[in-house]
């Protein structure tokens, strides 16, 4: 197995002109995995529509594979492409979360989305609120992102210590420093109103 792409730091992504960059996106095209900086904490990234991109990280992570994992967007019509349907009001209360460190569930009835779901037929999407994570979002589509860590460890706050995690069993590393933010606030999508389930980086009003 090749040993794994490292990037010193995000801000190399953040323009298509640079080398790495291109590099990267193809990567997860190709169906690799790795961990890079998210909105909240370093994640363990792979495309949401690549189901033996999601089998590796179950299996790195050591996680019950019944437990779907959060998906990373770019923007709102994204949730189209999971056959979500939103209306005007839904919109509105959407926007006023998003972009944030928000995560919101919704129900995915279509079977083809049984590999991500896993049985549960909701999903969990967040539109981060940081430039160079949506610009890469928009260059692969949605990712799904857990935090690096092995299930039941604490989330990895350096690049250092996620290879103690993961060595080389993964793609690529993008180090963006000490990350030792909270966890999004989880929410679920229930009769015209938001339901918290965990609360974390944002506290939302009643």
């Amino acid at each position: 197995m090749p040993k794994p792409l490292i990037w010193s730091r995000i801000t190399a992504m953040e323009t298509n002109l640079k080398q790495d960059y291109q590099k990267l996106i193809a990567a997860i095209k190709k169906g690799g995995i790795g961990v890079l900086p998210t909105d909240t904490l370093y994640g363990l990234v792979g495309s949401a529509f690549s189901a033996s991109a999601l089998e590796r990280i179950y299996a790195i992570r050591e996680r019950s594979g019944k437990k779907p994992f959060i998906i990373l967007i770019s923007t709102l019509s994204d949730l189209k492409k999971f056959e979500i349907k939103i209306n005007k009001k839904t919109e509105v209360l959407l926007r006023g979360v998003w972009p944030g460190k928000v995560s919101v569930v919704f129900p995915v009835r279509s079977k083809k989305f049984g590999y991500i779901h896993r049985g549960t037929k909701s999903l969990a999407f967040r539109l981060p609120n940081k430039d160079s994570l949506t610009t890469l979002l928009k260059k692969t589509g949605p990712l799904v992102a857990p935090s690096a860590n092995r299930e039941g460890a604490k989330p990895a706050t350096t690049i250092k210590k996620a290879k103690q995690y993961f060595g080389e069993r993964i793609d690529f590393y993008v180090d963006g420093g000490t990350l030792c933010g909270k966890p999004s606030t989880l929410v679920a999508w229930e009769k015209g109103k938001f339901v918290t389930l965990r609360e974390g980086a944002v506290k939302l009003k009643k």
